[in-house]
C-alpha cells in the first residue's frame, strides 16, 4: 500500500522570500495508504523546518493516525472536508495530540471549528485580498513573482508553490565575481596544483569561507574540522572537492529570491545523486548532483545557461542534460523536476520509466530536503 502513494512537494515562502516550511502533497486513495507511505519516511524526515502534510485523492480521516507525525508536522485540512464527521473527528484528535493544523481552500466565509489553525491557504485568483484573517493567510496558485508581491501587499503573510521560478529579472552577462568562481572550478577539474587553486581562492575570501563552511556543515557528515583548502584536498581529493566547489557557484547570487532558489537547486542535485545510488559509480553520482544543482544557474546568476556553461569545463553528460534535456542524466533531472510539478501523473510515469518505487522516490525527496537544510545556506 505504501508503494502506491507518491509524494510531491512545494515550498512555503514568507514575505521576505525565505523558505519557512515544506508542503508535502501525498497522492493516495485513502488516509490509510497515506499513513503507510508517510510511515516509511521517519528515518529521512527533514528536521529543520516545519512540514505541512496535505492529502490528495482521499478524505483526511482518523486512519491517518496510524502514522505518528514528527514534532515539526502540520496537517492540512481542506475546507470542504470539514463537513464530514470523519474529518472533524480527525481534527479534534490531532489538536488533542498537539499536532498543528492548517486549512486549505479558505475563502473568507467558511465557519471554522473551535480548534486553532496556524495557516489558511487560499486561492489568490479568487481571494485576492485579506484584511483581518483568523490565522496567517498563504496565497496559492500565484503566476509569478510579481503576483507574489501583489499578494503580500494585499494582506497575505506568504505563499506556497513554485511561483518564484517565474518572473525572474532579465538575463545579462556573467558577473566578474561569478566568473572567478567558474575559474576556480575549472582549475579543480583539470587537477591544477593546490597552490594555484589556493591563489585563485585568495582573490575572493568569501569563496574560501563558504567552501570551508559547507564542508564543515552537518550535511557533509565528515566528523572532523577542515581548516584549509590544502587540508580539504588532502582529505577529500579533487573529485569530491569538485562537487563542493560547485556549491559556491550555486550560492553566489545576492538576489532577494536567492535563498529559495539555492535550496531548490541543491535539493534537486541531492535527489538525483540519491536516486543514482546503485546505478552509477561515485564519480558519476557527483556529476548527477552537479547537474541537478546547476539546473537553476541561469536564474541564480541572471545569465544565460548557454553562456554560463560555455565558460565551464563540464562533462558532456551534464551539459547535455542542462541544455538539451538529453543524455544519460536527462531522465533523472526530469524526475527531479516532476517532484515539483502539480501533475502527479507525470511523476508516476517518469518514476515508472526508471523502475523506481514510490517509497524510493519519496525517501530521496525528503533526504534531499534534509541535506539542503543542513548546508546552512543563509
Amino acid at each position: 500500500m505504501a508503494d502506491t502513494a507518491f509524494i510531491r512537494r512545494e515550498p512555503v515562502i514568507n514575505r521576505h522570500r525565505e523558505i519557512i516550511a515544506t508542503r508535502l502533497i501525498v497522492h493516495a486513495d485513502s488516509a490509510a495508504a497515506a499513513a503507510a507511505a508517510l510511515g516509511q519516511l521517519d528515518k529521512v524526515w527533514p528536521p529543520v523546518r516545519s512540514v505541512m502534510v496535505a492529502l490528495d485523492g482521499c478524505l483526511p480521516t482518523s486512519d491517518l493516525l496510524a502514522w505518528t507525525p514528527p514534532a515539526n508536522v502540520m496537517i492540512e485540512i481542506p475546507v470542504p472536508a470539514l463537513e464530514q464527521p470523519a474529518t472533524r473527528d480527525l481534527v479534534a484528535r490531532l489538536h488533542a495530540d498537539g499536532v498543528a493544523l492548517s486549512l486549505s481552500g479558505y475563502d473568507g466565509r467558511a465557519t471554522l471549528p473551535d480548534e486553532p489553525f496556524r495557516f489558511l491557504l487560499a486561492d489568490f485568483v479568487t481571494q485576492p485580498r485579506f484584511d483581518d484573517p483568523p490565522a496567517l493567510p498563504l496565497a496559492q496558485h500565484l503566476a509569478d513573482l510579481p503576483a507574489f508581491d501583489s499578494a503580500i501587499a494585499n494582506g497575505y503573510a506568504g505563499a506556497t508553490g513554485w511561483f518564484f521560478l517565474r518572473g525572474q529579472p532579465a538575463w545579462g552577462p556573467l558577473k566578474t565575481s561569478h566568473a572567478n568562481t567558474v575559474r576556480v572550478l575549472n582549475l579543480v577539474r583539470r587537477n591544477a596544483a593546490v597552490g594555484e587553486i589556493e591563489a585563485a581562492l585568495k582573490q575572493d575570501v568569501t569563496l574560501s569561507f563558504k567552501l570551508l563552511k559547507y564542508i564543515n556543515s552537518p550535511a557533509f557528515g565528515l566528523g572532523k574540522e577542515i581548516q584549509s583548502f590544502r587540508h580539504a584536498v588532502t582529505l577529500l581529493g579533487y573529485d569530491k572537492l569538485n562537487k563542493w566547489l560547485s556549491l559556491l557557484l550555486v550560492t553566489a547570487s545576492k538576489s532577494p529570491t536567492a535563498p529559495a532558489l539555492m535550496q531548490t537547486a541543491i535539493a534537486r542535485g541531492r535527489f538525483m545523486e540519491t536516486i543514482g545510488a546503485g546505478r552509477f559509480d561515485a564519480g558519476q553520482r557527483d556529476s548527477l548532483f552537479i547537474a541537478g544543482a546547476f539546473s537553476l544557474l541561469d536564474m541564480l546568476l541572471a545569465a544565460r545557461m548557454d553562456d554560463i556553461l560555455a565558460a565551464m569545463q563540464l562533462p558532456a553528460v551534464i551539459t547535455d542534460a542542462l541544455i538539451g534535456r538529453t543524455g544519460e542524466f536527462a531522465p533523472y533531472l526530469a524526475l527531479a523536476l516532476a517532484c515539483e510539478n502539480e501533475n502527479p501523473a507525470l511523476l508516476i510515469e517518469l518514476a515508472g520509466q526508471l523502475d523506481l518505487s514510490a517509497t524510493t522516490v519519496n525517501r530521496a525527496q525528503l533526504e534531499a530536503l534534509a541535506f539542503a537544510d543542513g548546508l546552512q545556506l543563509d
